[in-house]
């Protein structure tokens, strides 16, 4: 049976959005280079979970230019309908056209006041966005809304630093650039929501049931160093604090911590990668 998903917004919806993260300019090298070196493989991951519950309607949150949303699209239940949202119109702009197949829609929706009518969704997902909710509380229960008895919420957050061999790489060679100011953004936002029980926790108390948090580890590798260094300085918002450290010297910063990575990854590098995918289901 084919579920159709009424994307209008909710009357009672309206509320201030927290400004993007990923504004125009760095959705494009996003797509390019940071989503296949970090992002397609835990697509991949996740789908397989998604799966499992056989949803038929889906929200993706925080969706980006839509790696998870291509991997659920090719995992899925073909009459299953998609919503990917985001709260950065450019990643939207770089994502929707890469997935234009029927029951595949995109919008813009902030995922702490989504616009959607209670019990509308089988599985609420979100491929490493929940590290930049300003609400996390806020936006759990909102995905709790909108699910339906029964449904699944999945969302995927990065492990530590440490854990991460490329982000740590790029971490240490941009401390070591700008010693008495080093850009702080992997380590303050990505890379900063791990605790495996706090996050259990969390997700319990917006009264989700069953709740697993399952640490996951992939090999990720990128063509060339260089790819790795741009995909990191240029396709995050580490750009805007690299430049408005160092303007106009961004090309010389990304040389610096390609010859790092080259260095301690190779010239076709390879590196662990350390992530925990969660699950909760609606009461």
């Amino acid at each position: 049976m084919t579920t159709s998903v009424n994307i209008e917004g909710r009357p009672d919806s309206a509320s201030a959005a927290s400004p993007p993260p990923f504004a125009a300019g760095i959705a494009d090298v996003y797509q390019a280079l940071l989503v296949p070196i970090l992002f397609e493989p835990y697509a991949s991951e996740m789908a397989i979970v998604a799966e499992r519950s056989k949803p038929v309607s889906v929200l993706e949150v925080a969706a980006g230019t839509g790696a998870l949303t291509r991997a659920l699209r090719l995992r899925l239940d073909p009459a299953a309908e998609i919503v990917a949202t985001d709260l950065s119109q450019a990643m939207i702009d770089v994502g929707a056209p890469t997935l234009t197949m029927s029951r595949t829609h995109w919008m813009h929706a902030d995922a702490q006041d989504l616009p959607f009518a209670h019990s509308m969704f089988d599985l609420v997902a979100c491929q490493f966005g929940v590290m930049f909710f300003p609400d996390r509380p806020k936006a759990y229960g909102e995905a709790k809304r909108v699910l339906r008895s029964g449904g699944r919420f999945l969302f995927s957050t990065w492990d530590s630093l440490a854990a991460n061999e490329f982000a740590r790489c790029v971490d240490e060679s941009l401390a070591s650039l700008f010693a008495s100011d080093p850009p702080d953004f992997l380590r303050r936002l990505p890379y900063s929501y791990f605790d495996p029980s706090s996050i259990e926790a969390e997700v319990a108390s917006a009264g989700f049931e069953a709740v697993s948090c399952k640490r996951v580890e992939l090999t990720s590798s990128a063509a060339t160093a260089h790819d790795v260094a741009a995909a990191f300085c240029q396709g995050t918002p580490l750009s805007g604090e690299i430049e408005l450290r160092a303007p106009d010297r961004m090309s010389e910063i990304v040389d610096e911590v390609t010859e790092r990575v080259s260095s301690r990854h190779g010239s076709r590098p390879y590196g662990s990668m350390s992530a925990l995918i969660v699950v909760g289901r609606a009461p």
